[in-house]
């Protein structure tokens, strides 16, 4: 079954990204997304439910737009962060600079750890 592919929408003040992300889609996603966040004047909510990805270049495309939307005093929310993209946040130690990411109660344990190493 081939992966659907990657995608970003604005509907309101939710940004959606589904399908699959890997490092052959992540700069023509990341344009788009910055498109639409530069399209926007609200602070936006970023729905990952729909995306099928967990790889270290989503957290860098996420990254990238929070950089994007804080130049232009715009607040992202990331939600619908799957176990395994919060559990490489969390060993990344990005989790708590990506609002939404550090509510996500499993990884509790894994941000103790490292705090304590």
């Amino acid at each position: 079954m081939m992966p659907s592919q990657a995608a970003v929408t604005l509907d309101n003040d939710r940004l959606t990204v589904s399908g699959h992300i890997d490092p052959l889609t992540v700069v023509a996603l990341r344009k788009e997304g910055e498109r639409l966040i530069l399209d926007s004047k609200a602070d936006l909510t970023v729905d990952l439910a729909e995306m099928s990805t967990a790889h270290s270049v989503v957290l860098s495309l996420l990254l990238c737009w929070q950089r994007l939307a804080r130049g232009r005093s715009q607040a992202l929310h990331f939600t619908g962060v799957s176990e395994r993209l919060g559990s490489l946040a969390a060993l990344s130690g990005l989790d708590e600079q990506l609002p939404g990411f550090e509510s996500q109660a499993p990884l509790q344990a894994l941000r103790e750890n490292r705090h304590q190493s």
